[in-house]
């Protein structure tokens, strides 16, 4: 059986820790703190940390619904 993999189409889709810090309003250590506890997914290409836009909605849509709760 084969995994598709949904890969994102533009350079938009991915972004960078900077981006990430500006959308969520943390600073660099909070942010890379989400990415070491696997909180916030994201992809390594080369040394640059790329985080894909769909895994920042996931991550802001969990913390609402557990917010809610």
């Amino acid at each position: 059986m084969t995994t598709l993999l949904t890969v994102p189409s533009t350079g938009e889709d991915l972004l960078t820790v900077p981006q990430v810090m500006a959308r969520l309003q943390l600073g660099r250590s909070a942010v890379y703190d989400l990415l070491r506890s696997r909180q916030l997914a994201s992809i390594t290409l080369g040394r640059a940390r790329r985080i894909p836009a769909h895994a920042l909605n996931d991550f802001i849509r969990t913390r609402l619904e557990q917010d809610a709760s």
